[in-house]
Order: structure tokens, then sequence, then C-alpha cells
């Protein structure tokens, strides 16, 4: 997709500050947070949204939910965090490219 902004940030396009990145995903700090860490993981193959994926993307949304475990815990976010992923624009998708964010406050070390 060449309009995609997302796309754009994988093809290294657009500067993101990039948190993690592997041959399958991409995770970076949203530009506007709604917390003091709030990520964004998005997987390198375009899906418009999770309304989108088929049972072919079942091991790649496994691999995107366990990063977020691991990357929460590399962040502090060991009292919990939100996750939440916006699907279409009834449900506040903005970005028409699959995308979960992680969004909490590290625990005081």
């Amino acid at each position: 997709m060449t309009d995609c902004i997302f796309c754009k940030i994988i093809n290294k396009d657009i500067p993101a500050k990039i948190a993690y990145e592997d041959e399958e995903m991409l995770v970076f700090h949203d530009i506007q947070p709604k917390a003091a860490v709030h990520l964004l993981i998005i997987p390198k193959k375009h899906i418009t949204s999770l309304a989108h994926t088929t049972a072919e993307d079942t091991l790649l949304l496994g691999k995107l939910l366990q990063k977020t475990a691991i990357l929460a815990k590399e962040f502090g976010l060991t009292d919990g965090y939100k996750t939440q992923i916006n699907t279409g624009i009834g449900g506040g998708q903005e970005v028409f490219h699959l995308h979960l964010h992680v969004l909490g406050t590290p625990k005081p070390k």
C-alpha cells in the first residue's frame, strides 16, 4: 500500500521511534501518546484491520500478542497495562493498517 502511513514507517520512508523490529512486525512509540508508555505493534504484512484477517494470519496474530507481554515487561508495565485494537471507522480506527496499542505507566523502581 503506497498511501499507508504505517507501511511507509515499515519501509523507513517516514521516521519513527522504533522499540522493536523483526521480520514480521515493527513496534514504535505513538507520536500522540495517551499514556507514559504508548506503543504501537504492527505487522509488516499490510492487513487493513482485525476484521480483514484470515486463518492464514493466526500465527502472526499470536506473535503480536506474545510480543505485547514481553514489551510490557521490558517497559516496566509490571502493574498492568491496556491493550487496544480499534477496528473499522465505527471502532475508532484512524489508520487502516492493523495495529495494537499498548498503554500503561511504569511501576516506580
